[in-house]
């Protein structure tokens, strides 16, 4: 689990592919501290494994889901990542609470300067569309976000200069394919209005035992 709050732009280093994987090599430098083998890691959005340490740049595995639902496959050597470690016991929640599950990749399409900021639009598959509200939460990238407005199929969020210059949506054109986490509270509700009344609670159990939170 994450929160949406990067802590340092990464960059590709040795992507090497086989007939259904990637392996990357991702060069960072603080992102390190305290890192070992086996820990995750959320890179722009997608929660990967450290298989290996090596100086100033980790390694991880991309699995088939994993290039299918995300930008992974698209990465070379230079593209700009966001990093988080993953969220403990003990980290302030400045963000919103983040999976590392991409539930698709959107395409930006219109970048505004809108005073200090910058408004920019998303356009995202319209299966996502029930788990995207206006002044609802949303990471794109890894980056938590508020939606300002949804049309159709775009969503705008509004960047403010701190997270441009702390992100990899400075290097981001328009055209551009971005990753996409919908609120994990959202899909909870989604699921709940979506059952008959009567096994609304039991669905909700069950929901809640598959992604790890009960246990039994």
């Amino acid at each position: 689990m994450f929160t949406g709050i990067i802590e340092e732009v990464g960059s590709i280093g040795i992507v090497e592919r086989s007939s259904n994987s990637i392996s990357l090599q991702i060069k960072c430098q603080k992102i390190l501290e305290g890192m070992v083998v086996g820990d995750s890691i959320c890179v722009s959005g997608v929660c990967l494994t450290i298989k290996s340490i090596d100086g100033g740049s980790f390694w991880a595995d991309a699995t088939p889901e994993t290039l299918q639902r995300t930008s992974i496959a698209d990465m070379a050597f230079g593209t700009r990542v966001n990093l988080e470690r993953a969220l403990t016991l003990s980290s302030r929640l400045g963000g919103h609470l983040v999976t590392g599950h991409v539930d698709g990749v959107g395409r930006l399409v219109s970048v505004t300067q809108v005073g200090n900021s910058k408004m920019i639009r998303i356009e995202f598959n319209a299966e996502l569309r029930p788990f995207i509200a206006p002044k609802g939460s949303v990471a794109l990238e890894g980056i938590s976000l508020t939606v300002v407005s949804v049309v159709n199929n775009c969503f705008e969020v509004s960047i403010i200069p701190f997270t441009e210059n702390t992100t990899n949506l400075r290097y981001k054109k328009v055209g551009d394919k971005l990753n996409i986490e919908t609120d994990i509270i959202a899909k909870y509700i989604k699921e709940l209005i979506s059952s008959d009344q009567q096994d609304r609670e039991s669905r909700l159990l069950d929901l809640l035992r598959n992604k790890g939170f009960l246990g039994g």
